[in-house]
Parts: C-alpha cells; structure tokens; sequence
C-alpha cells in the first residue's frame, strides 16, 4: 500500500484536468495569464484576504515575504524571527536565506505545533515576528498570539504549507477564520502531495496588505514593477498558467476532500484508541489531516513491521532543523520535546481515496504490532 498515490487522488477530475491542460496549450500563453489571475482571485476569495501572489513553490513564498518586510525597512539583515523547533526544515531556510536570525521554540506536546503560551521569554529587541507553521494539517492560532504580536509590534508569517482549508475558532487579524489568512501574511505551498496540490511545483502568498503584496510581485518577477526596469534585486519565482488552471479544477473540491480526511482520521482514531500509541487530537474544522501522526516508542520496529505488512509510511521529522548539518552553529541547541518527537512520530498512509478496508487494514496492522510488543513484554 503506497503511503499516497497521486495518481489515484487525481483520477476523480483528471478529464478537467486534460481539458484545462488543453485549454491553456492552446492558448499560446504560459506565464503571467489569465489563469494565474483567475486562481489568484479564486484563493483570495476562498481564504478571505484580499492579495494573493502566486509563485514558484513554498519556500519561495516564505523568503519572499521576508525579503518584502526587509525592502520596506521593517527588518534587517540580523533580525530575530521566531520559529517552531519541531517543523519541516524549510520554515528555517526562508528566514536564513534573507540572512534573519531563526529562534526556536518547542511545540505543545498535545497539539505538536508551536507553543503559542510560551513565547515571550524569547522576545528580545531585535524579534521581528513570528512563524507559526500550520504542522500536519492543524491550524496554529489563538488570542495569546494576537496579543503577544500587539503588545511588541511584531509580525505573523504563516507557514501555510500544509493546511490549505484549516478553519481556526478564533479569528485572525484581518477577520478571516482560514489558515493562510489568519496573521500578516503567509506562504502557502501546492507541491503534488499537499492537500491542494498542483502537478509540480507552486505556491503562493497571501496577505491584506497591499504595500507587502505589491513589493512581493515584483520581486517574484526579478525585481521588476515594468519589465527591464528593476526596482529590487529580486528573483525569478512564477506560478505557470498550467499549474494555476489544475488549481483551479482542485480548489473546488478542496472542502470536501478534506471532510473526507477528517473522517480517515476519525476511522484510525477509532480503531487506535485501546494501542498503548499516542494518536493525534481531534480538532473539528481546525484539522483538515495532512498528515496522520502517532507516537510510538518503538517507532523504528513499528516502521519495520508495518513495511513488512506492505504497508509505506513516512517519518515526519527523523531530524529536527536544529540538528541539520547545514546548520552547525546551531546544532549544539538543545530541544528535548522536539528532539524526543522525532524519534517517535510516524505518519500513517491518510487520503481522501482510501478505502474503508484499506484504513481498517493497516489499522489492524498497527494493532497486532502492538499486541505483538506487549505479549513479548509480558512473556
């Protein structure tokens, strides 16, 4: 069992998506069209806000943002942001690429995203923001935060790359309830496994804030409001016309493929609930399951069974970004909580296409592991 099959997640609207594909091929235009505005338009509605800039992927999304902030003097080179320890290392690649310091903060063990109540301790005169990333599908939001950013003036960057279609019960700064509306701006990504995921690489920026999302497109667009006249020293990161069209198609379906995650996690909830495994919260509409996670403390075997059960998962995360060996001036940091999570987290195959008695037998999998580890224990 593949840990997810794109090919049978795209086959419900694959006609739609070769008649777009057709469409835009015949068009002759391929940049900068019709169909980047007409998805751009589309995301804004769908989330809430009022700017959306499409772009090459995720990760340029987030370093366009602070690279934004950094044109309009409101950061500079040295600047602290603070980040989640426990995230995918691309959150700490964008703040590092626009030579801005990253400082780590260790998630909530119940919900596994930032700890949003222990923050101010790491505030200093020079944090510029916060970036909180949605993990795993569950929106990371509350009032403590709103608070925190008012009272030292700093910004929300949301990482939004993996919870498109996440509503939080509290409202975010512009009004919205939708992640990657909720803060000042946020870097949404459409890589092929996301929950809107394109047929290649994209994404995008959201925001209300029309200075930030005008200096955003032009550096997306190497710097330039007009073409051959270049304001900024920027780069080239563009969404295509093709992968706006099939963005297009996607969001359409986006809610009720995600209602359909969120009965996937409910299923292994169920099935899980007597293993001596930690499973993840249920969440209501602030989940929408990117990822299902549990917590095994014999992570490695449980992986080893399961594969031998033909069943593929994943590890999310097996090194932290702190211990990278890109970063070896901060691989002497210490996170116990986050460094303990990446040894015991495991994610299950979770996607809207399962079937009923696939879930149920990779469940039962799990189940006989763990029965398995306790009469050995026991014995």
């Amino acid at each position: 069992m593949k840990f997810l099959d794109l090919q049978r997640e795209n086959a419900p609207y694959a006609e739609e998506l070769k008649r777009v594909a057709a469409e835009v091929i015949d068009s002759g235009w391929f940049l900068q069209g019709e169909r980047v505005a007409s998805f751009e338009q589309q995301l804004c509605s769908y989330l809430g806000c009022r700017y959306a800039v499409a772009v090459g992927n995720g990760l340029d999304a987030l370093r366009l943002i602070l690279k934004a902030y950094i044109e309009l003097g409101v950061m500079q080179e040295g600047d602290e942001i603070i980040v989640p320890a426990n995230t995918y290392i691309a959150t700490v690649l964008a703040v590092t690429d626009n030579r801005l310091v990253p400082v780590f903060a260790e998630p909530d063990e119940r919900t596994l995203n930032l700890n949003i109540h222990h923050l101010e301790h790491l505030i200093t005169s020079r944090t510029r923001a916060v970036m909180p990333v949605h993990l795993y599908g569950r929106s990371c939001w509350g009032e403590p935060l709103k608070e925190l950013a008012g009272k030292y003036r700093l910004k929300i960057i949301e990482d939004n790359a993996q919870a498109m279609g996440a509503r939080s019960r509290v409202p975010g700064l512009s009004g919205s309830c939708m992640s990657g509306a909720l803060g000042d701006a946020a870097g949404n990504s459409f890589y092929p496994s996301k929950n809107l995921g394109a047929l290649g690489d994209a994404g995008a920026v959201t925001t209300s804030d029309a200075e930030l999302a005008e200096v955003v497109r032009a550096l997306a667009n190497y710097g330039s409001h007009r073409k051959y006249y270049n304001r900024y020293q920027g780069f080239n990161s563009r969404m295509d016309e093709l992968q706006a069209a099939f963005l297009s198609v996607k969001l359409n379906y986006l809610d009720a493929e995600n209602a359909k995650r969120r009965d996937c996690a409910s299923f292994y909830s169920k099935l899980l609930k007597d293993t001596p495994l930690v499973l993840p919260e249920s969440a209501g509409e602030e989940h929408v399951w990117h990822q299902y996670i549990v917590r095994c403390g014999e992570r490695d075997r449980l992986q080893e069974w399961l594969h031998s059960q033909h069943v593929d998962t994943q590890i999310h995360y097996p090194v932290p970004p702190h211990k990278q060996s890109c970063y070896p001036r901060y691989n002497h940091l210490q996170f116990p909580l986050t460094e303990r999570l990446s040894q015991e987290m495991l994610s299950l195959p979770i996607a809207p296409g399962m079937t009923v008695e696939e879930l149920s037998f990779v469940a039962e999998s799990v189940c006989r592991f763990c029965m398995g580890r306790e009469l050995s224990q026991n014995k």
